[in-house]
């Protein structure tokens, strides 16, 4: 067992039977995310992946523009939990101004801290892509992610976000206790591994809602596949960046509720 999971024992209750037994439960730690010793927030997050994470957070939260714009990003461990340290240059320091976020962060929080409206919705531009998908490899994909979460397998309370490329096949997944830093972490790593976001979409374990769209926008995944529901907000802002949103995508059906690109085929 490592640190993201830990057992703890409980009173297993059925009608047929009633026993303690050791349980493995999902961690969840408090993460400052520092920029050049400068710290920006602190998010409540899964302690696995955090430099795709750091990486990710950084690109979405618009605090640089690209890779290169990190020069390092190191996680330390602290008393309390643990710290992305992230070294930044210049260019990338100064967007910092633009944001007074002293608030921490509850699990997978997209907006606490943010105190300018224009910060909770940014204007989007239009994803530049050609790919297209078959609604039936999507189906087969959103049942397939399932057998890619080993963390969610051994405790069941962490969400996912994976990314399926070009052949259908799923090439990424990451997992955490919040849907957002998930998505942070695919991100993250996608910029990472330098795979290209435009030549595929994303499966998410939970809702789609704006902030979802939001980042898939900035880094241009143009399919978003989700479990459960979307959200109006969402859906207004993947017509504006072109973005597909599938919802409800269970074993049964799934719904495609925006796709003015005709990606989905």
């Amino acid at each position: 067992m490592s640190d993201r999971t830990e057992n703890q024992p409980m009173r297993i209750w059925s009608p047929d039977s009633d026993y303690l037994e050791d349980r493995p439960v999902t961690n969840e730690v408090p993460v400052a995310i520092e920029y050049n010793c400068v710290t920006f927030a602190v998010m409540m997050a899964s302690p696995n992946d955090l430099t795709d994470f750091a990486y990710g957070f950084s690109l979405t939260e618009g605090i640089i523009k690209a890779e290169k714009d990190i020069i390092y990003a190191q996680i330390k461990k602290a008393p309390n939990g643990l710290v992305a340290a992230i070294e930044i240059n210049a260019k990338a320091f100064n967007n910092l101004e633009k944001y007074n976020r002293a608030l921490s962060g509850r699990t997978g929080c997209g907006l606490c801290g943010v105190d300018k409206l224009e910060q909770a919705v940014k204007p989007l531009g239009k994803i530049i892509s050609n790919f297209k998908v078959k609604a039936k490899q999507v189906h087969k994909s959103m049942q397939g992610i399932k057998s890619h979460q080993r963390l969610n397998k051994e405790t069941g309370a962490l969400h996912a976000a994976a990314f399926v490329n070009e052949d259908g096949q799923i090439i990424a997944v990451r997992e955490d206790v919040g849907r957002h830093n998930a998505l942070d972490k695919l991100i993250g790593h996608l910029m990472r591994k330098k795979i290209d976001p435009t030549k595929g979409c994303a499966l998410i374990t939970s809702r789609c809602s704006f902030e979802m769209v939001q980042k898939c926008a900035i880094i241009g995944i143009p399919v978003i596949a989700a479990v459960s529901a979307t959200t109006g907000l969402a859906i207004d802002l993947a017509k504006q960046a072109g973005i597909s949103i599938i919802a409800f995508a269970r074993k049964g059906s799934m719904n495609i509720v925006t796709d003015t690109e005709n990606r989905i085929i």
